[in-house]
């Protein structure tokens, strides 16, 4: 598909492979490993480092204290398998139809979604697996004698498209399901062996993580931890229930607990104790996992990643967490649903403790490995990415990259049909229901509260403008009226 001159542009960075400085001369080159650590469902405000004051995340925190900490960092989609699509190919949901978790509604079966059965729109039809002829981060790794592992939640297909078949040699517990069975042993996992009963899912992933940490020799790898927590079902251990129970009842907050948010209510205040355990968790499989890193002597030369796939579950399903100052959560085009955090550490290149305000989005992974990792760029694979390693470097980018959003459909958690785009301090939100159209200035109000669209209609118009024509571009799907809907 030909791309547009603006595209094009944005795209140059990742076209050019700089050679990464941790690379010795001569024949004797090690080649960098990966850690990518993927939470789900984890708020831009869930961590330490990123101000909650609630949720302890030492381990996180460590990691952010040694890497580069991103605060304007954005997932694909404010849904979950559209930006593990994303990450996996480097491509926007909106260019392989991925654009709805999979296993949400069709156009034909909507009837039978008591939410959205009587909605305005039905939702544009979407894949529900991701493409076999893809070649994901891991398969280009793989093809360059990289060993590849992949633990936890998978949610991109059913059988003939799990991880063993996207370029992952090892799978522990990636299946079809997007929520596991069970956090305790047994799991009902078709994909991982029952531990003892009782046994906590995020505290067995890690070990087998660590396992393989141990088991992998000289061998460079991938090892993609992809974690369940914090998703619904909310469960934790009973211990680290009654640690945060006791916390809750400290926590102080001078306004409401919840605020309206369109017809649902969104959480203003981080104490629900749960949710909070299951951080807890969440952050100590990632400490068991540096922990083997630096036990085989291999975190001098292992880049790790931690992102989230959308942002955290504010408005819905127990609204456990607050992404305040960011509006909304979950399943909306607003800033908490698609503002996420980030820390990456990339040994010897990246200052330690360091702060990036560049945006970025989860496209941008798949060329930015390659170019940590000294290899050839794929530019047609990775079309929608840009590699970010010149700002691990502490070097710039370009700030008139426009990133893109585009969700057709109605999320579980109160949002509806929209697409978006930002550049620079601008971000413009249209939704498909009624053609509204919102203009925020994230500079100066990140908690998208004061709408320009009818003050700034340069702005306005110039951003639309963008937006409709990269859908063109993407070949965007758009939702239909619906024949039921109520009037």
């Amino acid at each position: 598909m030909k791309r547009r001159h603006f595209l094009k542009a944005a795209a140059l960075g990742s076209a050019l492979c700089a050679k990464p400085i941790w690379m010795a001369q001569g024949d004797s080159v090690e080649k960098m490993n990966f850690v990518f650590i993927l939470a789900d469902d984890l708020g831009w405000r869930d961590l330490g480092c990123y101000g909650s004051d609630f949720y302890e995340t030492p381990h996180l925190d460590r990691l952010a204290r040694e890497g580069m900490r991103f605060t304007q960092a954005y997932a694909a989609c404010p849904v979950c398998s559209p930006t593990r699509v994303s990450i996996m190919t480097g491509k926007y949901p909106a260019r392989l139809a991925t654009t709805d978790w999979f296993g949400a509604p069709q156009p034909d079966t909507v009837h039978n979604h008591r939410g959205t059965r009587h909605k305005p729109l039905l939702p544009a039809p979407y894949e529900e697996q991701m493409p076999l002829d893809e070649v994901t981060i891991a398969e280009a790794l793989l093809g360059e004698n990289y060993r590849t592992f992949f633990a936890g939640k998978w949610h991109l297909g059913g059988e003939g498209h799990y991880p063993e078949d996207h370029g992952f040699e090892i799978n522990k517990g990636g299946h079809h399901l997007g929520s596991p069975r069970s956090y305790f042993a047994p799991y009902q996992n078709p994909k991982l062996e029952d531990g003892p009963d009782g046994e906590y899912l995020p505290e067995r992933l890690a070990r087998e993580c660590a396992d393989f940490i141990d088991d992998v020799n000289d061998d460079p790898f991938l090892l993609f931890f992809s974690f369940y927590l914090p998703h619904t079902p909310l469960r934790a251990r009973e211990d680290l229930i009654a640690k945060y129970e006791a916390k809750a009842r400290q926590v102080r907050h001078d306004g409401p607990e919840f605020l309206p948010e369109g017809e649902r209510e969104a959480r203003q205040v981080q104490n629900h104790a749960v949710y909070a355990a299951m951080i807890e968790a969440m952050d100590t499989a990632v400490g068991t996992v540096l922990d083997a890193l630096d036990r085989q002597g291999l975190a001098g030369n292992t880049a790790v990643i931690f992102m989230s796939d959308n942002g955290g579950l504010s408005t819905s399903e127990g609204s456990p967490t607050s992404n305040v100052p960011l509006r909304a959560g979950k399943g909306w085009l607003y800033e908490g649903g698609v503002r996420v955090p980030m820390i990456v550490k990339w040994p010897d290149v990246v200052a330690p403790g360091s702060e990036c305000d560049h945006p970025v989005t989860s496209t941008d992974f798949y060329p930015t490995m390659l170019e940590m990792a000294g290899l050839r760029q794929r530019p047609d694979q990775h079309c929608d990415g840009v590699s970010f390693a010149p700002l691990l470097r502490g070097e710039s980018l370009p700030d008139n990259r426009p990133l893109f959003w585009h969700y057709p459909h109605y999320g579980n958690q109160g949002g509806s049909p929209g697409a978006a785009i930002r550049l620079g301090p601008w971000k413009l939100i249209a939704f498909f229901e009624d053609n509204r159209v919102e203009l925020y200035n994230l500079d100066e109000d990140i908690g998208e509260q004061n709408n320009l669209a009818s003050t700034i209609p340069e702005k306005r118009d110039e951003l639309l403008a963008m937006l409709r024509e990269w859908q063109r571009d993407a070949g965007a799907r758009f939702p239909t009226p619906n024949p039921n809907a109520e009037s």
